[in-house]
């Protein structure tokens, strides 16, 4: 990469006393005053548009020791705080980023990137490519042609261009167009999706006008025509006024009369510590990444470092061009912060709620407030654990309870509801369900393609992946910890296995950084564990082993862009030494990326990751093959990744949740009122008495 040093700030360096916890995300007057420390490198007149103005995180060799001394109650190390700035000369393609350091009120560096290194997009320049593309006079007159009726609203879907390797230098967008229903103009909320247009332009992010239109194919091959009138196909519409109700649902209300159990802590301006039954942990939230996790532990002792959604990708099935280069980065192209919504009582989450909000930097270097950008509650989960003594029929039996830390992102017509899980026995859960509207195309009447579904008239769905990358900073009671699989193996019929029923685990430790993958027919398991900490029972390291759902990984070529850019869709697990500033797999910079930034550049240094401190990059996702009942909106899809306790414990640590009971959870029968037989009982006579041993 190449770079050009800018100059250091005039201002004279001076210590600012600063109170903040080094893991707090920056305030809205950090944000305001790195913004001006970087205007002072420029004459007066120099317009910005900031990209990212976000807490740039200390490194780990100082921020350790500082975590050690706060959880003994020692004294504090200082440490300087810093924001990461990224930023363009507005209306030039100078792009740049920085180190501003705000305890000693100056820029630390500031370095102009190279070429094909573009920042991501932003609310404000979406919005001005939107009007770009449709003030156009060229997309006009393409428009004119398809005689829509008087008083149509089209709709512009700005897309990041994308890379294919041909013309691409330049930052753009491919604006994908669509039309609200016409015989119902004043619906602003009309599905659009089902009004899919072929007139695509692409916008020029420098030059802010339309340097080209393409003309979409739309039937089964390479070919475009002409626009010509169009025949208005019917609405397909999803929100409920559209829709005939069910009305035989009653009332389920999540009540808890004595409060919430969980504990949330306000550490600083915009810090929030998070305790929860023996867990606890900090929540963190910036634009890329939306939630982090840090300081993860159970009942004082140290599981993560830091947790985090890292990258996803959305590559598309499509091979014809414009539709080529669709293979969305969502976190980089856009931000899991950037896009939250603003959640709201009683419908995004239920319960007793607790809400985190959260301020963002504007692209005039301004901030943003986001309310309720998290919410947290507790939620029942099933049985926890149960065994029923056939002989004397009383049955111990505890409610799983969980606590979900929960955000939700719009990224144009997709939603991706993102939480992280905590149970009582030492688990914890990332979960994704994705939802939204599918992303469309026009097809002609009768067409029908292999890389894709017909979901309404001339309506294509493309097939594509969701492919995600959960970044996981171990810290399984310290930090020098291990990669390692076991495997079950048959044993070979002997003597020994005379009747070939017998089989072995076998256990395997990664020696270098490396892509690897699962294998289901032998039950090859991960797990990171610390062969410095071995449980008292057994002698075994402590560990925590990775759940992970089969996935079709990138089915791209690999000489292909899709492929090149998404360096970590390849495999379903990598192992790295730990590095500062090693982030997010796909690389620090998405837009337009050329690939080798990422996880799988990292890995290839085949470094030790024995005994190391290490991250583990855990890739899951799904093949969408698009179906027509996930449209006009799409029934969630839910994936999960458990990190479960493995041989850290001494024994089941969910025993000492108190047994469940009648007189506890309040349930009301309703069989009575069915007309069905049943069996009456005592309050609590099934379950073992809370006084018994467990």
């Amino acid at each position: 990469m190449s770079a050009e040093q800018i100059s250091m700030s005039p201002m004279a360096a001076s210590v600012r006393q600063i109170s903040a916890h080094p893991l707090c995300p920056v305030t809205a007057s950090e944000i305001k005053h790195s913004a001006e420390l970087i205007r002072h490198l420029y004459p007066s007149k120099t317009k910005f548009h900031f990209k990212a103005i976000t807490l740039e995180e200390p490194e780990k060799a100082q921020l350790v020791p500082y975590l050690e001394a706060e959880h003994k109650g020692a004294r504090l190390p200082k440490i300087d705080r810093k924001v990461f700035v990224s930023y363009y000369l507005r209306n030039t393609d100078k792009f740049h980023e920085a180190i501003v350091n705000l305890s000693q009120d100056r820029v630390e560096s500031n370095v102009r990137l190279g070429a094909n290194i573009h920042g991501p997009g932003d609310w404000q320049e979406i919005l001005m490519i939107e009007k770009t593309a449709l003030e156009d006079q060229g997309v006009k007159a393409e428009i004119a042609k398809l005689g829509l009726p008087e008083g149509t609203a089209i709709v512009s879907d700005p897309w990041i261009y994308g890379s294919d390797g041909v013309n691409d230098d330049r930052r753009m967008y491919q604006c994908f167009l669509y039309m609200r229903d016409p015989n119902d103009p004043a619906n602003l909320d009309s599905n659009h999706y089902a009004f899919p247009l072929a007139i695509s332009p692409v916008v020029d992010c420098v030059e802010r006008k339309v340097i080209r239109i393409d003309i979409c194919p739309t039937g089964a091959g390479f070919e475009t025509k002409p626009t010509q009138p169009l025949s208005i196909p019917p609405p397909n519409e999803y929100s409920s006024d559209h829709q005939k109700l069910r009305t035989d649902l009653k009332p389920l209300n999540v009540v808890q009369p004595e409060g919430a159990s969980f504990k949330v802590t306000q550490s600083g301006e915009t810090g929030h510590v998070i305790e929860w039954q023996k867990w606890s942990f900090r929540v963190g939230f910036n634009q890329r990444e939306g939630m982090v996790l840090y300081d993860v532990r159970y009942d004082e002792r140290s599981l993560f470092y830091r947790l985090a959604l890292s990258d996803m990708n959305i590559p598309y099935a499509d091979p014809r061009h414009p539709f080529h280069k669709k293979a969305a980065f969502d976190l980089g192209d856009a931000g899991a912060g950037t896009m939250a919504n603003n959640l709201e009582l009683g419908c995004d989450c239920l319960g007793s709620i607790h809400y985190l909000s959260a301020v963002l930097s504007t692209d005039e270097g301004g901030a943003h407030p986001m309310d309720n950008v998290v919410c947290i509650h507790e939620q029942d989960a099933g049985i926890g654990w149960k065994h029923t003594n056939y002989r004397t029929g009383i049955a111990g039996i505890t409610r799983s309870r969980e606590l979900v830390v929960q955000s939700i992102i719009t990224v144009a017509n997709y939603e991706y509801i993102m939480a992280f899980i905590f149970n009582q026995a030492g688990e914890l859960t990332y979960e994704v369900r994705a939802t939204g509207i599918v992303s469309t195309q026009p097809i002609d009447e009768g067409v029908e393609v292999p890389w894709g579904t017909v979901i309404h008239p001339g309506v294509l769905a493309t097939h594509h992946q969701h492919i995600f990358s959960l970044r996981i900073d171990p810290a399984i009671d310290g930090h020098a910890n291990s990669l390692a699989y076991d495997e079950v193996h048959p044993m070979p019929i002997s003597d020994f296995n005379p009747h070939g029923v017998g089989y072995t685990v076998s256990e395997t430790t990664v020696a270098r950084s490396a892509g690897l993958d699962t294998d289901y027919n032998t039950n090859r398991t991960y797990k990171i564990h610390n062969n410095f900490s071995r449980n008292p029972i057994n002698g075994k390291p402590v560990a925590y082993k990775i759940h992970a759902p089969a996935f079709q990984k990138m089915v791209a070529d690999p000489s292909s862009f899709h492929h090149k850019r998404a360096e970590f869709a390849d495999h379903n697990i990598y192992v790295t030494k730990y590095h500062d500033d090693e982030l997010f797999a796909g690389g620090k910079y998405t837009n337009q990326s050329r690939g080798g930034a990422g996880v799988r550049a990292w890995a290839d240094r085949k470094e030790n990751v024995v005994d190391e401190d290490i991250v583990v990059w855990v890739q899951f996702g799904v093949q969408h093959v698009v179906r027509i009942e996930d449209f006009p909106v799409m029934p969630c899809e839910i994936i999960k990744v458990s990190l479960k306790p493995m041989n850290f414990f001494d024994k089941n640590p969910a025993l000492d949740v108190p047994p469940s009971n009648q007189e506890f959870n309040r349930s009301t029968e309703v069989t009575k009122k069915h007309m069905q037989p049943s069996v009456e009982s005592k309050v609590g006579e099934c379950c073992m008495p809370t006084s018994s041993k467990l």
